[in-house]
């Protein structure tokens, strides 16, 4: 009788606590992570209430006075706000066009490759830039592109060109920076497609051998829609951080000289915070560059659901 007298919600609860208890294990396997998410990213996060406040460290977060949207207003308002957002998307759209594709023409290069001593060796070649640190890699940078010193001036210089400033010259900057980025993480990207291709039934490349297709056509047809989820996911994840971008190697790569095209969001938040103090301000400007991120990633979530079926949520 007492079973009966169970409403829908009732038995519904009972349900699912019975599932968790009959699971308690995959529960407690989950924990560690969820507790480091939960105390290290959603913990901290009430601290961006500085970014409606003069904080003061002396009066502690709580009792620092409101002031609503002044910083926001004051770095809207600043002369250096489109500089910084005009900086920030030309680097991040120009890592997104030459980074994004390159990947995927290495891993589908890879996955045709023979087994044998070439695909290793391309592999170990491609991978291990990846473990460059970035202060190394922006030493190597600067080593290389010295206009008295740098190997690639000696080699301009030895065809008859004459030597470039390249870390003083504000438009080299963005070439650089892409480019010495794509060098380190194409390689490491490519696993990723490697793995969904890894999944391709050879069955249907078998038997479009027999029927005649080349390897141009099975690569198009057969390895190319395979990895397309995968592709979408990636693009969103890379769409919805497009401007948060670090600021350990601009920072390193900046001087006086380029901080025209140098200067971006990243690196400005770290010097108003960290370096003169004005938390209040820096807080303002981090989170106003990440509700744009938020903003992104729902966006092209919600076109790339509409459009291709694909999406995070």
């Amino acid at each position: 009788m007492a079973a009966e007298k169970l409403g829908p919600a009732s038995k519904k609860k009972n349900g699912g606590l019975k599932r968790v208890l009959s699971s308690w294990q995959l529960y407690v396997f989950v924990l560690p992570a969820f507790l480091f998410f939960l105390i290290f990213h959603y913990g901290p996060m009430y601290g961006v209430i500085i970014a409606f406040k003069d904080y003061m460290p002396s009066l502690g977060i709580w009792d620092s006075p409101w002031v609503g949207f002044k910083h926001f207003q004051r770095f809207f308002d600043s002369y250096y706000f489109w500089e910084l957002i005009k900086n920030t998307l030309g680097i991040s759209f120009y890592s997104l066009i030459v980074g994004f594709p390159l990947p995927i023409i290495l891993a589908l290069a890879l996955n045709e490759a023979k087994e044998g001593f070439f695909k290793k060796f391309t592999q170990t070649v491609t991978y291990a830039p990846n473990f460059i640190s970035v202060v190394v890699l922006v030493g190597m940078l600067i080593s290389f592109t010295s206009p008295s010193t740098g190997l690639i001036n000696h080699f301009l210089e030895w065809l008859g060109m004459e030597r470039i400033p390249f870390m003083t010259d504000p438009k080299w900057f963005k070439h650089i920076y892409v480019w010495s980025g794509v060098w380190q993480s194409t390689g490491w990207g490519s696993v990723i497609y490697l793995a969904a291709l890894s999944g391709v039934d050879t069955q249907l490349h078998e038997a479009a051998t027999v029927d005649g297709a080349s390897r141009l056509q099975r690569i198009f047809y057969i390895n190319l829609p395979t990895i397309i989820p995968t592709m979408v996911i990636l693009l969103i994840m890379n769409v919805g951080s497009l401007m948060a971008m670090g600021h350990e190697k601009i920072l390193l790569l900046q001087n006086p000289l380029n901080l025209e095209a140098s200067n971006v969001i990243a690196t400005f938040v770290y010097k108003q915070g960290l370096l003169d103090g004005q938390y209040s301000y820096a807080s303002a400007v981090g989170l106003f560059n990440s509700v744009i991120n938020a903003a992104l990633l729902i966006i092209v979530n919600k076109i790339s659901r509409k459009v291709s079926e694909v999406s995070l949520w």
